[in-house]
């Protein structure tokens, strides 16, 4: 990924849908702008971190290591 971020979730172990809801718990609590670092190896994240960041208007970019799948998520200016 880019800079360093602002938060890392690591969530390896967790299956859906706890990846998502700890992202989007993860993102009510942050400020705009926030950089968040989350690693997962459900299989399902692949589509579902994506999706849930797109619902939200944030930013979402994906690197596929091996098993494990980590994404950075910047939350949207506008997000509450």
């Amino acid at each position: 990924m880019t800079e360093s971020p602002d938060l890392r979730l690591d969530l390896r172990g967790l299956r859906c849908p706890l990846p998502v809801l700890r992202l989007e718990a993860t993102l009510r609590a942050a400020a705009p702008g926030t950089r968040i670092e989350l690693s997962t190896d459900d299989p399902l994240a692949k589509i579902d971190i994506p999706h849930a960041a797109r619902q939200g208007g944030h930013e979402c970019r994906c690197l596929i290591d091996g098993e494990v799948c980590v994404f950075e998520v910047t939350k949207a200016e506008g997000a509450p």
